[in-house]
């Protein structure tokens, strides 16, 4: 088996059709979860596979559909007496215990701090980081909210997943015409300015050969009526599979 992707939720924060944003990276020899929002626990369910067949869990930024679902992920796991390696870039080290507490449930089978619930991992960003046989990542600091650490990744040298990021057509220009990106999953907010996210329109404004790189994910409930109207680009479905 190659390695994969599987979108395990495409929606945003608001969205109630579709599950949080968060994906599974799969290879024959390891699964990461990318980012663990409130929905991933029931996302995976629904998509037919068990946390438990996941190495780690790799944390983008601190928001709930990002990050929410993590107390929800350890206890399946504490229960039956392990641990997952939880990622993060060295920035998040503290928002991230504290976001753990803030969204953990007052009940004693939950684990009591982020430490009893994973086995954290610091990364160091621009560096690549080998996972397996299969994935390496890399960490690139990309703005989304003033002050608040947020990180892209870089899988495999040749795709740029973002995390939710405020347009950045430098960077995109960049790892394509230098670095040989071919593929590319971007969030997209359908409606409106992209302020603190990246708007269709913006993304629209890309060349051509860039846009046929992209597909779209971190969408509203609105997407139906925008499906056709992104011209190269398409649209990531939740639950399905796509080679890499």
């Amino acid at each position: 088996m190659a390695v994969q992707l599987q979108m395990l939720g495409t929606g945003d924060a608001h969205a109630k059709h579709y599950y949080n944003n968060n994906g599974l990276l799969l290879s024959p020899d390891f699964t990461l979860l990318i980012d663990c929002g409130t929905t991933a626990p029931a996302a995976i369910k629904a998509a037919g596979r068990s946390s438990l067949e996941v190495d780690a869990v790799l944390i983008t930024h601190l928001h709930d559909d990002h990050a929410g679902g993590l107390p929800e992920l350890s206890l399946q796991f504490t229960q039956t007496g392990s641990r997952m390696a939880l990622l993060a870039a060295e920035a998040l080290d503290e928002p991230l215990r504290e976001s753990f507490l803030k969204n953990r449930p007052d009940d004693s089978r939950y684990p009591r701090s982020l430490d009893e619930a994973f086995d954290v991992k610091l990364l160091k960003p621009d560096i690549a980081h080998v996972l397996s046989a299969e994935i390496t990542i890399k960490l690139i600091r990309t703005p989304h909210i003033r002050g608040k650490d947020s990180y892209s990744l870089l899988l495999n040298s040749t795709i740029f997943y973002s995390a939710d990021i405020i347009f950045q057509p430098e960077l995109l220009l960049k790892l394509v015409r230098k670095h040989g990106v071919r593929r590319i999953f971007h969030e997209c907010q359908l409606t409106g300015k992209g302020v603190i996210h990246t708007s269709l329109h913006q993304l629209l404004s890309l060349p051509p050969d860039i846009r046929e790189m992209i597909s779209l994910m971190h969408y509203s409930d609105e997407k139906p009526m925008y499906e056709g109207k992104t011209a190269e680009m398409t649209f990531l479905e939740q639950q399905t599979v796509y080679p890499l």
